[in-house]
């Protein structure tokens, strides 16, 4: 068993973002799709959506960094994470039935994304020490 149950990836077309939570901290890994992403303009009586086609690498990529995960949570800004499920579902059936959730967010800090991820899976977040008092220290009344 991994020593980071927990996953979760921000994405977008431009990037991915995935840490692995656990109580010993969390990792992270940053993928960049091989798709070189570029604006696409849609022109009238043109064939197309004017969109770029998934980068299908790119999710297999991040796929495999969640494979190990036993809950994962899928956030973003856009229609990438919806591409991500969608290509997880076809292609990594037992990934697909550890995904938790799939939550809109804009472009958070790491910081914020494991914060995000620790409320969503309920896990402690770090206790915070009231300065100049020591651990085990004792106050007398």
């Amino acid at each position: 068993m991994p020593s980071h149950f927990h996953a979760v990836v921000w994405i977008d077309h431009s990037q991915a973002r995935i840490f692995h939570l656990g109580l010993s901290g969390s990792d992270e890994i940053t993928l960049h799709p091989h798709l070189a992403t570029r604006h696409l303009h849609h022109k009238a009586n043109a064939i197309g959506s004017g969109n770029a086609a998934p980068d299908k690498a790119f999710y297999g990529e991040v796929t495999k960094a969640l494979a190990d995960a036993g809950e994962v949570l899928i956030i973003g800004p856009a229609s990438a994470k919806a591409e991500l499920v969608t290509y997880i579902r076809a292609h990594a059936p037992e990934t697909a039935k550890r995904i938790a959730a799939v939550e809109a967010a804009d472009h958070p800090s790491d910081n914020e994304i494991v914060a995000y991820a620790k409320r969503h899976f309920k896990m402690p977040l770090p206790r915070i020490q009231a300065p100049g008092s020591a651990t085990g220290e004792r106050h007398s009344s």
